[in-house]
């Protein structure tokens, strides 16, 4: 399989909070708009918030999103009133996260990959 292009696609309750949320307290940049959605670039990929889905839950995925300094993206985040819903500390397996939610609870990690980390040794 040859893949050309990807994005994570969500569904919100309320698309016009997710936009709110996404590009302006997240502040992420628009790729593309089109009527009932809107497409922003996430690192080297992007997340399409479009449509409008029903009053379920949201299920237990997670959107992870490394960031260059997770302490301060948190102060950010907080003085923006954005809940945290853990704060920063290092994991068991050498990264610095925090987590977030978004307006429909659907979580979003924070990720800092530090700079001995195997991740940045992985020359795949």
């Amino acid at each position: 399989m040859e893949v050309l292009s990807s994005r994570v696609l969500i569904r919100p309750h309320d698309p016009e909070a997710a936009w709110a949320f996404y590009g302006g307290t997240l502040g992420l940049a628009i790729a593309r708009e089109f009527p009932g959605g809107v497409v922003y670039f996430l690192g080297t990929g992007y997340l399409e918030v479009s449509g409008r889905s029903s009053d379920a839950p949201v299920g237990p995925d997670a959107i992870w999103m490394q960031v260059r300094d997770v302490a301060a993206t948190e102060t950010e985040l907080r003085l923006a009133g954005v809940g945290i819903t853990r704060g920063t500390r290092t994991e068991p397996w050498g990264l610095r996260e925090c987590w977030i939610a978004d307006p429909d609870g659907r979580a979003i990690v924070l990720v800092e990959v530090p700079p001995d980390h195997p991740i940045r040794r992985d020359v795949r």
